[in-house]
């Protein structure tokens, strides 16, 4: 098992990332445009969303505003992207991934990344990740449960680069501190906002409003 926040201080740019463990779940995004960072987290009914802090400076509202977090019956799902609204509306996590494929964003072809968790603390991780002849490898996870104090860590990208090298292998054993030691992990130029949902306790991370 590594260490979540030694992995987050070493790594200045994983991108967004899920971690998912004994029913709790951390999900954050990360930017380095001007458009990616000027956004906020939000609460809806049944999640939350992505919001622009500053409307009037939006460039592109694609690929950067959606609902990464939304109930569907007795589950949580988390994601990177609006793939969250086609597994809901699916009603159905494997049928709603196998639905998408990686973001249009070349030439880092972002993947998009997922998590469902389950009332009995089941969960399943997905990764579409986008390849060399242009199809779309899609990665199933399933995990019957984890033990306290273990999460299982996702992200979109390896590290910082151009252009941004993806994730690749298993999602990550790691231990699962606590929310404010996850989001002081985060580099701080990159950093955004940060979710986490502890056993139904939600606490919402947002730079722009001086968390």
């Amino acid at each position: 098992m590594q260490d979540l926040l030694e992995l987050l201080n070493n790594n200045p740019y994983p991108g967004r990332g899920i971690v998912v463990g004994n029913k709790c779940v951390y999900y954050w995004i990360m930017g380095r445009s001007a458009n990616s960072q000027n956004r906020v987290f939000v609460t809806t009914d049944d999640g939350i969303r992505t919001e622009a802090y500053k409307p009037e400076l939006v460039e592109d509202p694609s690929l950067i505003m959606y609902h990464p977090v939304r109930t569907m019956g007795d589950d949580l799902v988390v994601t990177n992207g609006d793939q969250t609204d086609t597994i809901v509306q699916m009603g159905d996590f494997f049928a709603g991934c196998l639905a998408r494929e990686f973001e249009p964003d070349a030439p880092n072809f972002t993947p998009r990344i997922s998590a469902i968790l389950h009332a009995d603390g089941s969960f399943d991780l997905s990764i579409l990740k986008h390849q060399e002849n242009g199809r779309c490898l899609r990665e199933f996870f399933c995990y019957e449960g984890a033990d306290d104090g273990v999460g299982y860590f996702l992200s979109t990208y390896e590290a910082d680069g151009n252009p941004l090298p993806t994730f690749t292998g298993e999602p990550i054993e790691v231990s699962m501190p606590e929310p404010d030691e996850v989001w002081a992990a985060l580099n701080a130029n990159n950093k955004i906002s940060l979710y986490c949902n502890t056993d139904g306790t939600v606490t919402i991370y947002n730079k722009h409003l001086g968390d």
